[in-house]
């Protein structure tokens, strides 16, 4: 199993503004996919109405401080009135499959006895990840009797034909201070197309506290035969844990060892969550929010050789 890390963080690289309509405040949910010598990252934003939609932004990772390009309207916009995700569409995966590329996302609708739900959507690009369309104007991960909640922000692998899949499940909701809260942990499924999948109720990152109550956005990456996950957990306020499984269905918490925590000041002092790790030539990078769950904008993080 591998040690500690040490992650030295390179600062923010993407502040939101407002660009565009859909572009007025946060940027959330970052994730990257290389486009030939570039990467484009995808992430959600919100309009002046607090709706969150997805766009994406592009850098080079030789400077990563300088943005290539921002799209000027989001690449996944809101459904359709009355649909599972009319309300907000926000970043989870990107898998890239044959000539396809499947965008994985969480859509959002309104509550009345809770503030809101979401489920897992899927949306599919043919043109190289400018435009995406709804494989289905209803959730890949609907309620079921394994997820009576809620579910979202999946990360996907692929391996040898078969789609992996860690997800956000609700547990349930309860009152706090005369409001209700949501109870969240970390699931597993399976399929053979990464659309129709199988939920046997596999948990695979909970809750190691009573004040903990919400674990969220799972990343996965496999090196060594090791499956290593990067995630959000929460009581007070997020910070970013680390687990590690040989199967890639019983983890091993290891929060200390994740290698990156909050700022004394600034920008992700209060609190840091949504992990996207990838590797670029032998390099290990993060992207990752700070304050206010992506008001605060992108940050960058990069793995010491030697921390790992």
């Amino acid at each position: 199993m591998s040690g500690a890390q040490r992650w030295t963080k390179k600062g923010l690289i993407f502040s939101p503004k407002e660009h565009s309509e859909w572009l007025v405040s946060h940027a959330a949910l970052p994730v990257a996919d290389r486009i030939e010598d570039i990467y484009r990252v995808y992430f959600s934003s919100r309009d002046k109405h607090g709706r969150a939609q997805i766009g994406f932004f592009e850098i080079d990772l030789d400077s990563p401080e300088k943005v290539l390009r921002v799209s000027e309207k989001p690449v996944i916009g809101l459904g359709s009135l009355g649909a599972f995700d009319d309300s907000g569409v926000t970043t989870s995966w990107i898998v890239n499959h044959g000539k396809r590329k499947y965008q994985y996302y969480s859509g959002w609708s309104l509550g009345v006895t809770v503030p809101f739900y979401f489920f897992v959507g899927l949306a599919v690009s043919e043109d190289g990840g400018e435009t995406y369309q709804r494989v289905s104007s209803a959730p890949i991960l609907e309620r079921n009797a394994v997820d009576p909640y809620l579910t979202a922000s999946p990360c996907v692998l692929v391996e040898d034909g078969r789609w992996r899949m860690w997800y956000v499940s609700g547990t349930g909701w309860e009152m706090k201070d005369d409001r209700p809260r949501h109870n969240y942990h970390i699931k597993y499924a399976e399929s053979a197309d990464g659309i129709h999948w199988n939920r046997e109720g596999v948990v695979c990152i909970d809750f190691q506290s009573p004040e903990e109550y919400a674990i969220a956005r799972p990343c996965v990456i496999k090196e060594r035969d090791i499956y290593k996950m990067w995630y959000s957990y929460r009581g007070q306020s997020y910070r970013i844990g680390y687990a590690e499984s040989v199967d890639g269905l019983k983890w091993t918490r290891k929060d200390r060892d994740s290698g990156i925590h909050v700022s004394e000041s600034g920008w992700d002092s209060e609190m840091i969550e949504y992990p996207y790790v990838f590797e670029h030539r032998g390099e290990h990078y993060m992207l990752y929010n700070g304050n206010g769950y992506g008001k605060t904008g992108i940050g960058l993080a990069v793995l010491e050789r030697s921390g790992w």
